[in-house]
């Protein structure tokens, strides 16, 4: 199992977002580059961190992307969410699952128990404190701003 690279570009999108000056927008192109992502893939998974509600694009000469609130208040879990759906390991652990086991298989119990400690791993990690110990291991207080952002 693997976490896809959408995601994993969207959680480097969002840590750097949420290293930014409260207002500060920051284009695709400087956020294309920061998180090493092609910049027409990119625009998909902005695409989506917008409709969730994460973020918000903001056009024209000084447009860009910043965070929709403040980055203590979106998870790990959120950015996840954003891009692949519902944290779901097994098909069992479904809302409506297909699989009748479930009442007596003692691997539903693993998926769900494993389920349960990835989300609140996800949960607990915030965009602000994501930004915070990215930037203090890079040796910066915060991203440095562009012009261009």
């Amino acid at each position: 199992m693997q976490i896809t690279r959408s995601a994993d570009y969207a959680l480097r999108v969002m840590i750097h977002l949420a290293g930014q000056p409260p207002g500060a927008r920051t284009s695709r192109e400087t956020l294309a580059q920061w998180t090493e992502a092609p910049s027409e893939f990119l625009s998909k998974v902005l695409q989506a961190l917008t409709r969730a509600r994460l973020i918000q694009s903001h056009r024209g000469m000084r447009g860009g992307f910043a965070l929709a609130r403040d980055g203590a208040e979106i998870t790990a879990l959120h950015v996840l969410e954003a891009i692949e759906g519902p944290l779901q390991l097994n098909v069992c652990l479904a809302q409506d699952p297909q699989c009748g086991r479930r009442w007596w298989c003692a691997g539903h119990d693993l998926w769900k128990n494993a389920q349960a400690a990835m989300a609140q791993v996800l949960t607990g990690a915030t965009m602000a404190q994501l930004a915070r110990d990215s930037f203090q291991r890079k040796g910066l207080t915060q991203v440095e701003v562009s012009p261009w952002n």
